[in-house]
C-alpha cells in the first residue's frame, strides 16, 4: 500500500510542477512586448526516498524551482528618442525610484537594463514606471571628478533643464595683418596701427583687446622691427607686449623671423606661435600670430597695412536644444551656437552573479547576497558594454519557444492527473477485496 500512496503523492508533485512551468511561460508569453524583460525558466529536481534495493519502491516525486534569466538580452531596437538607452553587453543602468528622492543619505540603488527617459516636471531623466536615471554630475569645465567605485555616493540625479543657458567664453583669436614694409624705415613717419579683437566674456557679454603694432624706425636703413602692445580699453591696462621682428631674406622675406616678450604677458611659443594674455577681469585668452617663418602668419611687406582676419572661438549666451548619451555614457547637453558641453556620466553596474539579483516591478533589480557585490564601471571598459542612445530593448521571450514548451507542460501535466486516476482505481480494486 505504500508504494501505491508515493505514487498517489508523486502524481501530486508532478501536478504542482508542471503548474509551476505553466505559470512561468504565462508569464513569459504575457511580457512578449514588454521592453527590457527576462523571461523565467522552471527546472525540475526528482526526490529519492531512501531504502535498499530490495523491496518495493517507494516513489519520491518532483519539485519545481524558478530561475529569471537576468543575464539573457533582448534583441535592440531603434528609437526617435535620444535618451531611450538600452545597454549592448554586461552592465545595468542605475537608477532609483522617484518616491525615494526626498529622503536622506544615499538614494536606494535599482538597476534595469533599458529604459525611455525623458524629462519629468522637475527636469530628472524618468521612465514611465518612475525610475530616475543615476550618474556621476560633471564640474562647470565638463570634467568628471573622481568618485568611488564600489559605492553609490557619488550617484546623483540627472536633471536637464530645458531652459538652461550658457556661455562659451573665447580662449583662442587667431591674428592675421600686413604690416607694411616701409614702416620700418629711416624715412618712416613712424605712424602706429591699431587692430580691435572682440572676444566673448564667461558672461556672455562682448568685450574688446586693442592690438598696436608701432614700428622700430632706425635712424638710418631699415629695423624690420614692430613691438605689438595688448591693451584691455577697460582699464587701459597694457596685458601683453612684445617685440616682433621679420626677415628681409629669401626665402621667408616679409615673414617672422623672432618674437621677444617686453615683460607683458605670457612667453611666445614657436611651435603655435601663440603668446597668452590676462585680461583685467582675470580671462586668459591665447593670441596666434603665426609660427616663425611660416606663410600663414602676420607679416610685413609692401606698403599699406592690411588687416586680414581676427578669428576667435566661444559663443555669446546660447540656450540648450537636446542632450545626447553616448557609448562611453556621457550625457552631452547640445546648445543653439553648437557648443556641446558634457553634465554628467552614467556609469554601468556590474555583479558576479547577475541572475542572483532580486527582481523587482517594471523590469528593475536590486543587488542581493546571492548576486555578489555590485561595482561602478565606465561603459565599454572592463566587463562592460556600451549603452546605446536612441536605442531600447525588446522582451527576452522567444514566444515560439514558450508554446513549445507550454505543449510539453500541457502533456505532462495531463499524464501525471492520469497517473492520480490509475492509483485511484487501484486503490477502489483494493478497498473491494473486502466485499
Amino acid at each position: 500500500m505504500s508504494t501505491l500512496y508515493s505514487s498517489f503523492n508523486a502524481g501530486i508533485a508532478g501536478l504542482n510542477a508542471n503548474s509551476t512551468r505553466l505559470a512561468a511561460i504565462s508569464d513569459n508569453i504575457a511580457n512578449t512586448g514588454t521592453l527590457g524583460y527576462k523571461r523565467v525558466v522552471a527546472s525540475f529536481q526528482s526526490m529519492v526516498m531512501g531504502g535498499s534495493h530490495y523491496g518495493p519502491y517507494i516513489a519520491g516525486g518532483v519539485r519545481a524551482s524558478t530561475i529569471r534569466l537576468i543575464d539573457e538580452r533582448g534583441a535592440i531596437t531603434a528609437s526617435a528618442n535620444a535618451t531611450d538607452l538600452a545597454v549592448s553587453g554586461r552592465g545595468f543602468l542605475p537608477v532609483t525610484a522617484q518616491s525615494a528622492l526626498n529622503r536622506s543619505g544615499n538614494l536606494p540603488l535599482m538597476l534595469t537594463t533599458t529604459g525611455s527617459f525623458r524629462p519629468n516636471a522637475d527636469g530628472l531623466l524618468e521612465n514611465p514606471a518612475g525610475l530616475i536615471l543615476l550618474g556621476w554630475p560633471a564640474d562647470p569645465d565638463g570634467s568628471i571628478p573622481a568618485f568611488p567605485r564600489d559605492t553609490i555616493g557619488g550617484l546623483e540625479p540627472i536633471r536637464i533643464n530645458s531652459n538652461q543657458f550658457a556661455s562659451d567664453p573665447t580662449t583662442r583669436i587667431n591674428v592675421r595683418v600686413n604690416l607694411p614694409a616701409t614702416g620700418t624705415r629711416a624715412d618712416s613717419d613712424g605712424r602706429s596701427h591699431d587692430v580691435a579683437l572682440e572676444y566673448y566674456s564667461p558672461l556672455g557679454t562682448t568685450d574688446t583687446l586693442t592690438m598696436t603694432f608701432a614700428p622700430t624706425v632706425p635712424a638710418t636703413g631699415q629695423s624690420n622691427e614692430w613691438t605689438a602692445t595688448v591693451t584691455d580699453p577697460s582699464t587701459g591696462t597694457v596685458i601683453g607686449e612684445y617685440t616682433i621682428t621679420f626677415d628681409d631674406q629669401p626665402p621667408n622675406g616679409g615673414r617672422i623671423l623672432s618674437v621677444t616678450t617686453g615683460g607683458a604677458g605670457g612667453a611666445y611659443d614657436p611651435l603655435t606661435g601663440e603668446f597668452t594674455v590676462t585680461t583685467d577681469s582675470g580671462q586668459d585668452i591665447a593670441l596666434n600670430i603665426g609660427m616663425l617663418g611660416d606663410e600663414d602668419s602676420i607679416t610685413q611687406m609692401a606698403d599699406s597695412f592690411i588687416p586680414v582676419s581676427t578669428d576667435r572661438d566661444g559663443s555669446p549666451v546660447q540656450s540648450l536644444v537636446g542632450v545626447q548619451v553616448d557609448a562611453t555614457g556621457y550625457v552631452k547637453a547640445y546648445y543653439d551656437s553648437g557648443l556641446i558641453r558634457t553634465i554628467a556620466q552614467i556609469p554601468l553596474v556590474d555583479v558576479p552573479n547577475p541572475n542572483g539579483l532580486m527582481a523587482l516591478d517594471n523590469q528593475a533589480y536590486r543587488v542581493a547576497p546571492e548576486s555578489g557585490a555590485m561595482f561602478l564601471w565606465n561603459a565599454g571598459d572592463g566587463p562592460t558594454g556600451e549603452i546605446n542612445g536612441f536605442s531600447r530593448e525588446e522582451s527576452a521571450t522567444d514566444v515560439a519557444a514558450e508554446l513549445t514548451n507550454m505543449i510539453q507542460t500541457q502533456r505532462a501535466y495531463s499524464s501525471n492527473a492520469k497517473v492520480i486516476q490509475t492509483v485511484d482505481e487501484m486503490l477502489q480494486e483494493t478497498a473491494n477485496l473486502k466485499r
